[in-house]
């Protein structure tokens, strides 16, 4: 199957049709993780513990950065 990109305000889209998702059980709420390796883009959904773990990765780096500054807002 061959897909062209479209215009999608200042960016672009790539259109995946409703079997597609269907097959893969994704949604329009289903999050991505976008990758490459360098010569193809992939794009793999995101499951419930994957969205987890980045969330925590990201929390933790959020307290490294500014956790003095947040612990004095909270006093």
């Amino acid at each position: 199957m061959v897909k062209r990109l479209i215009q999608h305000g200042n960016s672009v889209a790539l259109v995946i049709d409703k079997p597609i998702m269907e097959l893969l059980n994704i949604s329009n709420d289903t999050s991505f993780e976008i990758s490459t390796d360098g010569k193809n883009l992939i794009l793999s959904p995101q499951n419930g513990q994957n969205q987890q773990n980045d969330i925590l990765n990201s929390l933790e780096k959020i307290n490294k950065k500014y956790g003095k500054v947040l612990k004095r807002l909270g006093e």
